[in-house]
């Protein structure tokens, strides 16, 4: 059994709702858990918020955390997390952004930079970085959405969440 099996049979048997926010995985996430059948249990929607505009316009992000801290970072991620859970009313809201390559990156934050984020309706939250520094545009999103299947299953192991 895969990730996404794992992941669908812990939303399924917890009954709980998911929404994706994903800037740099451009719906590969969304494609993951929906590749499951029966995944219209758990799956809601999601937003890909790729431009500044659609994470104020859309999921109602605050302009200074952006200022403040970029579109890749920890911060960032939580509060796409949040946003999308809260617009789609969902139990769960996983967000990821990054920089994918080739181009886009900076010492700073380099390409293969990515942030991953899950927030519940219970309050539980948990957030990662990953340099994953790949060259190729792809592996680095499959990478990605990956580590946020992982991130989203091991958060759904470790305690209940509550439903609403």
């Amino acid at each position: 059994m895969g990730l996404e099996e794992d992941v669908a049979a812990l939303l399924k048997a917890k009954r709980l709702t998911i929404s994706v926010a994903e800037a740099g995985t451009e719906g590969l996430l969304a494609y993951l858990l929906t590749s499951v059948p029966g995944s219209s249990a758990y799956f809601i929607g999601g937003v890909l918020p790729y431009a500044r505009s659609l994470k104020v316009g859309v999921l109602g992000m605050s302009a200074a955390t952006l200022e403040a801290h970029g579109s890749v970072h920890e911060t960032t991620a939580l509060d796409m997390a949040r946003r999308v859970r809260e617009v789609c009313g969902t139990d769960i809201g996983v967000s990821t952004t990054g920089i994918a390559g080739p181009g886009g990156g900076s010492p700073q934050r380099p390409v293969g930079l990515f942030c991953i984020a899950v927030s519940c309706r219970d309050g539980r939250e948990r957030s990662q970085e990953h340099r994953f520094g790949l060259v190729e545009r792809n592996a680095n999103r499959e990478a990605a959405a990956r580590a946020a299947l992982a991130l989203l299953k091991e958060h759904l192991a470790a305690e209940p969440v509550k439903k609403r």
